[in-house]
Formats: C-alpha cells, structure tokens, sequence
C-alpha cells in the first residue's frame, strides 16, 4: 500500500476530513490533499506526527520492508 492510501486509510479509520487531519498534524489542508493525489510525500516532521498521533510507522507509511 502507498502513502497516499494509508494516509486516506487514518482518515477513514479516525472520521478524520483534510482539513482535520492537517490540523492534527500542523499542516495545509492542501498539502493533504496532495499527499491524497500522490503530488508531494510528507516531509520528516508530517512523518513523525503520523507515527505520533497515529502510530503508522515511516517504514509502513513509505512501504518499505523491514527484511
């Protein structure tokens, strides 16, 4: 799964909109929405207040193995 799905996932799963979720995570509700269109990727701090506030990971949130 990509970021971008995950991240609609911890939307749904938290009855969360954009713009709640970019308040969350001290963000522009459009910066969501371009991580929600694959057009930009959270920077270092977005990543970190995910795995904060959510508890998704930087290497599950970029897909990568840990193998």
């Amino acid at each position: 799964m990509i970021y971008s799905e995950i991240i609609r996932d911890i939307m749904l799963e938290n009855g969360l909109s954009q713009e709640e979720l970019a308040a969350v995570l001290g963000v522009h509700q459009t910066t969501v929405g371009q991580w929600l269109l694959g057009k930009k990727k959270p920077g270092f701090d977005s990543v970190l207040s995910i795995y904060k506030h959510f508890g998704v990971t930087p290497n599950d949130l970029f897909g990568i193995d840990d193998k």
